[in-house]
């Protein structure tokens, strides 16, 4: 059943993205779906919750870096809607390698990504939000930027600068009842964490023993969504296992 609530996610056509949609749709919120490269995969995710639920999904081509392109997107997906109520900001990218070895183009990428990204979705939804005296920023971060990764100075500094800027924001805009707060997961089994060589010590890394699920993340993520965290702004929520403890 709808709840009459839209909600943009970024990255939203695989892994943590796409469960963080199907989890908002399936709670009654119309998505609309912003994805950077694979259409199809977007296109599957949206007729997905299509099939299954009586919320209204549609898809979105964006780059987050590209700042023009956001306020573009944001100003169709009113259009199209008629209100936002809820931000998540969880496209993100990597590009691993030690200082010594990285590459520039493979440092200002991940910051471009993963947190100019996030301050130009939230700078082209803001008015929006002021307007109406309502919304729910929720930026998806990551244990990198509490702790460090060795190989990731890039994805660990633009999650660090995500988590900085989810703080600042809740506390420029508490005032007008918005709300604005972070999702910090652990290794969480995607196409992602498939493949890592060193997943075993990872894993074992992990006070609970095991990976998580990107369903894991998409409740956490409900839940700040939610009427039920109206009284919560500017904090972290790790989603880790216990990894960060």
């Amino acid at each position: 059943m709808q709840n009459g609530k839209t909600a943009i996610v970024t990255g939203a056509s695989g892994g943590i993205g796409a469960a963080i949609v199907r989890k908002l749709a399936a709670d009654g919120y119309n998505v609309a779906i912003l994805y950077g490269g694979n259409r199809e995969k977007a296109e599957a995710v949206r007729q997905d919750i299509c099939d299954n639920t009586d919320v209204r999904a549609e898809i979105y081509a964006c780059d987050v870096a590209d700042a023009a392109q956001c306020k573009a997107v944001v100003a169709e997906i009113i259009a199209a809607f008629g209100s936002i109520e809820v931000l998540v900001n969880n496209a993100g990218i990597t590009r691993d390698n030690l200082i010594l070895t990285m590459r520039e183009e493979e440092f200002d990428a991940v910051i471009n990504t993963n947190l100019k990204g996030c301050f130009h979705m939230i700078q082209s939804c803001c008015k929006h939000f002021l307007r109406k005296k309502y919304g729910k920023i929720i930026n998806i971060a990551s244990v990198s930027g509490l702790l460090g990764t060795a190989g990731q100075a890039n994805y660990a500094a633009s999650k660090a600068g995500l988590i900085a800027m989810t703080k600042t924001a809740a506390r420029e805009l508490a005032g007008k009842n918005i709300c604005c707060n972070a999702v910090a997961p652990g290794f969480i089994e995607t196409a992602m964490t498939q493949d890592l060589k060193n997943r075993e010590q990872y894993l074992n890394s992990i006070p609970l023993k095991r990976a998580g699920q990107p369903e894991d993340v998409a409740n956490t993520v409900a839940f700040l969504a939610s009427d039920a965290s109206d009284y919560i702004t500017g904090t972290v929520i790790r989603v880790d296992g216990g990894l960060a403890i």
